[in-house]
């Protein structure tokens, strides 16, 4: 007997895979460093998100395995009886990395954006967005209850219109939430955070930034980790809002929200998404922590930024059209769905693993390979890569 729900799930897939939209899962055997078995095949990995290459690094796994021995899981809510010394040890150290007062750990970056967002505004005030924000910042914007304001990527300009707008309307005393991205993690660029927290001073609206793709891949001389906020100079008065990943520089799992000592005591009293799950795993804590001391003790980064100019400059005299990202992404954009597809398995028979990314993780017609880049990478994988890339656009035929 079929359904009505069972109907509708099906109609429903069958609509993405007749748009090409429809998404695999990809079987490893292991996390990638970068090689990495895939669907029983051997292939080297320009999708993950893994940028200093530490989650396949043996003294991360080894602090992990020590951590283990405090316990399989925190048994209960950081609140209750979750909350170890591993914990506030992390929290100490995200801290000193960020340059900021205090952290709380959350146990992904979805569940941070979106209980922080709940927690700083609700009904009557304003939450203001990048049109590219990631998902979670969205949604949070939408589940909070404040009156929701786009503008477009990276504009200024129609920035400002927005927070005039929301000062206007919520009056003196109404709360504004500014939340973008640090790093875009379908374009790589960044956003122009000294000139918006310039605005949010003006408005007086809070600045959120949301680190997953600095944090450990960027900085300044004096928090040289602690991503695109500290590039751009802002301190803590500033940004007074960080959220960062440990799932991709740090190659481990979890987040965390960076900030005054105020903020976090307030986020732990009232963030949702923190107050009612189970603590972090005492593993991801312990590996998370040894992630971040060998940041301060490698020149991973440094490592990072030579692949990524190498990368770069070599696809220039291939002449291949990037997008203007200084980051560890690196699109190219080719517009159709089925040519990414087409473009991606040729670079998979090849030995190449690249993301393919299509609607509705991007705009219609801005399909593109998501090539990403680590400090794991060697100059001749990379030029592999390149070599198999060209000679897979030319085997397929590009949309006018």
């Amino acid at each position: 007997m079929t359904t009505s729900l069972q109907s509708y799930v099906q109609q429903r897939l069958d609509e993405r895979r007749a748009q090409q939209l429809y998404r695999e899962h990809k079987i490893l055997a292991a996390a990638p460093n970068p090689a990495a078995v895939v669907d029983g095949r051997e292939l080297i990995t320009f999708s993950s998100n893994d940028y200093l290459g530490l989650a396949a690094h043996p003294e991360v796994i080894r602090a992990q395995q020590r951590g283990a021995e405090l316990g399989a899981g925190a048994t209960a809510s950081h609140l209750v009886n979750g909350h170890l010394e591993i914990h506030q040890q992390l929290q100490q150290k995200i801290a000193e990395l960020t340059g900021r007062e205090a952290a709380l750990l959350f146990g992904s970056g979805y569940m941070a954006n979106v209980g922080v967002i709940g927690a700083l505004v609700g009904r009557g005030d304003f939450v203001v967005q990048d049109r590219l924000n990631h998902a979670s910042l969205i949604d949070g914007g939408r589940l909070c209850g404040a009156q929701y304001l786009r503008f477009a990527h990276n504009d200024l300009d129609a920035l400002e219109r927005q927070l005039q707008r929301a000062r206007s309307q919520c009056g003196d005393d109404g709360k504004i939430l500014l939340a973008v991205d640090g790093v875009y993690s379908m374009d790589g660029d960044t956003a122009p955070l000294a000139a918006m927290a310039a605005l949010c001073e003006t408005y007086d609206a809070w600045l959120m930034v949301d680190e997953a793709h600095g944090f450990g891949a960027m900085g300044s001389v004096q928090f040289p980790s602690a991503g695109s906020v500290a590039a751009a100079g802002l301190d803590q008065d500033a940004a007074p809002v960080v959220m960062g990943t440990l799932g991709k520089s740090a190659g481990n799992g979890g987040a965390f929200v960076a900030g005054s000592r105020e903020l976090i005591d307030y986020l732990a009293q009232f963030a949702r998404t923190y107050v009612y799950t189970t603590g972090m795993p005492p593993a991801v804590a312990a590996g998370s922590l040894r992630a971040l001391e060998l940041m301060q003790e490698l020149p991973l980064q440094l490592t990072l930024n030579e692949r990524i100019a190498y990368f770069r400059a070599r696809a220039a005299t291939l002449g291949l059209s990037l997008e203007a990202s200084t980051s560890g992404i690196q699109p190219l954009v080719l517009g159709c769905e089925k040519t990414v597809l087409l473009v991606a398995e040729r670079l998979r028979q090849a030995g190449f693993l690249v993301g393919a990314i299509r609607p509705p993780t991007v705009p219609v017609g801005t399909a593109r390979l998501r090539i990403t880049l680590s400090a794991a990478h060697s100059e001749s994988q990379i030029d592999a890569l390149l070599a198999a890339l060209m000679a897979a656009l030319e085997s397929v035929e590009l949309p006018a």
